[in-house]
Parts: structure tokens; C-alpha cells; sequence
């Protein structure tokens, strides 16, 4: 088939790299304008329109897929199907409509739960022990469309969101690959989603992202896994922003810390929480690199006793 890919950031390349090898043709890519990145704030192509120059493939980057010029291209390019990963905007009537099959998107969970922008982050956060991937035909509901396929994949209790995420995009580019395929050979049969079991995953906001010292030690540790690594868990320290990167450590027991209580050794930092005690990783001071916890304490000469705020 003549496919047109929609995809934005890293975790669409591999999606793109399976399509550009398979039997398809990826006449070209969509994907979202250049954005300011790094300390210099210099416009940057996406990674998914980076990879598409490298393999000599046209890029469009409307601003809004609804552009009248942008459809006008799309109709000339003609494609059979538009595969999308992570592309970050809403397709409209009008551009829905001009693949003879369709815009199937590939989204990692296993519809309908968690429909939305951040499904593996809600999924870590919530303590899910299974999510996966879903290829399903794109309609004007959110992530609402029939389902072609899935897979699942277990969530190891150290995952990170991005962790997992890596995983996804590996294995649903595969599941993509065969969704084409059988799109091709007039095998696909596209089932409708159950109308229970459905959840939603919106983007995490920085507030979702704050650590509650409150809470138990188990939704310290998800919130920190689920928000690495972005948009990054958060918490205060002497009235300064304190990102906590790596994931914490659970240390099970009675505690004598109260909820947000550091207690400071040699080679570590324990904090209290509602329940017990969790051993800091890695931690990132505001303006800093990310580094070890006890060399942050170290650092800034934090005692036994301090507490972080909020």
C-alpha cells in the first residue's frame, strides 16, 4: 500500500523504521512544526522528521491538519492508509476521509482503557500489572475507534514510564507492520471497543507530577516511576523546586520518620511518607545535573531532620 506516516516524537521512529522496511511504500510523513529546543531555543525538526529526511522521504508539518493546503497535498499523494504513532494533533473530517483505508493510529494500551495523551504514565501511576498496545482505526471520538489488533506486555515493578514506553514502541511497531498487512490482504477485521472498562489518560500536568509525602510509600514510588522521565516528580526543599528522577527504593518496616522527614547517612537519603520509609535515587536540584541523592545532601549539607515541603 501507498502509506503517508504520522508521528512526532522518538517513540514513533521505530514505528517508522518497521514501515520503511516492510512491503509498503511510505510515499511521506507527517508530523508537527519545528519547536524551540535546548538552552538557545533554536527551531528543531521532530525525531520522526529527522529520520524521514534521512531516508530521502517528503515531510509536511502543518501547523493544523486541517489546512486547506495541507489536504489539497495529502489528496495528491494519494495514500492507501495514513499509520499514525504519537503524532500530537487531531485529524478532522475532511483529512479523515482521503485514505481509502483510513488513519489507523497504533496507542500504547490496551483499549479501551486508558484513552488519551499519556497512557503508560497513567498506567505505572494506577499499579497496573499488564497494559500493551492497540492498533485501531482513527474516528472523530478520542481514541474511540474500532481495534485491529493488540499485544500485551507485563509492567516490571521497576518500571519507568520510559522504560516501558521503549518496550511498546518496539513491539507495536511490529503489530503495526501486521495491521498493513492485513489491511492488504483484506483480512483485517476491525472489532468495536467494549463500552466498559473504559479510562481516561490525559497529559500529566506538573501538579500531577508533585509528591504527596502523605501517601503511602507504594503511590511515592508509582508517581516517581510513572514521571520519569518526563514531565519529572517533584517535590520542595527549602522553598527551591527538587525533581526526584530515579525511581525510589521501598524499605518496608516500622518508621520513625514523619511523612517528608529526611534522614541523612554516608551513602543515602530516606524520607518518610504515610506509611514507610523510601531510599532516594537520583535526584535533579533546579539549574543542576541530575545526581545521587547522598551527593546532593552532601552537596548541600542537608541534616537528618529536614523535611521537604508541601
Amino acid at each position: 500500500m501507498r502509506l503517508v506516516f504520522a508521528g512526532t516524537p522518538e517513540v514513533a521512529v521505530p514505528a517508522l523504521d518497521a514501515l520503511l522496511a516492510s512491503r509498503h511504500e511510505v510515499v511521506a510523513v507527517v508530523t508537527r512544526p519545528d519547536a524551540p529546543a535546548g538552552r538557545g531555543r533554536k527551531l528543531v525538526a521532530s525525531p520522526v522528521a529527522q529520520r524521514a529526511e534521512e531516508a530521502g522521504i517528503e515531510v509536511l508539518k502543518p501547523a493544523r491538519p486541517s489546512e486547506p493546503e495541507f489536504r489539497a497535498r495529502l489528496a495528491e499523494l494519494a495514500p492507501d492508509c495514513c499509520p499514525v504513532v504519537a503524532y500530537g494533533a487531531l485529524i478532522r473530517p475532511g483529512a479523515l476521509e482521503i485514505p481509502v483505508h483510513g488513519w489507523v493510529n497504533l496507542h500504547f494500551s490496551l483499549l479501551p482503557a486508558w484513552r488519551g495523551a499519556a497512557p503508560v504514565q497513567h498506567a505505572v501511576m494506577a499499579g497496573d500489572e499488564v497494559t500493551g498496545a492497540s492498533t485501531f482505526r482513527i474516528e472523530e471520538g478520542l481514541d474511540s475507534g474500532p481495534v485491529f489488533g493488540v499485544l500485551t506486555e507485563t509492567v516490571k515493578p521497576a518500571d519507568t514510564s520510559g522504560d516501558l514506553l521503549g518496550r511498546l514502541a518496539h513491539a507495536g511497531a511490529d503489530l503495526l507492520v501486521r495491521t498493513m498487512d492485513a489491511i492488504e490482504d483484506g483480512q483485517a477485521r476491525p472489532e468495536p471497543q467494549p463500552l466498559a472498562g473504559v479510562s481516561l489518560a490525559p497529559k500529566l500536568t506538573v501538579e500531577d507530577a508533585r509528591i504527596e509525602w502523605t501517601h503511602p510509600a507504594l503511590r511515592v514510588d508509582r508517581v516517581v516511576r510513572g514521571c520519569a522521565p518526563a514531565p519529572g516528580a517533584w517535590t520542595t526543599f527549602r522553598g527551591e523546586r527538587l525533581k526526584v528522577t530515579g525511581p525510589v527504593r521501598l524499605l518496608p518496616g516500622e518508621t520513625a520518620l514523619a511523612p517528608g522527614e529526611l534522614a541523612v547517612a554516608k551513602n543515602s537519603v530516606r524520607v518518610g511518607t504515610g506509611s514507610h520509609e523510601v531510599e532516594l535515587g537520583e535526584v535533579r536540584p533546579q539549574g543542576k545535573k541530575a545526581m545521587a541523592a547522598a551527593d546532593w545532601a552532601r552537596g548541600a549539607r542537608i541534616e537528618s531532620g529536614e523535611r521537604f515541603e508541601g
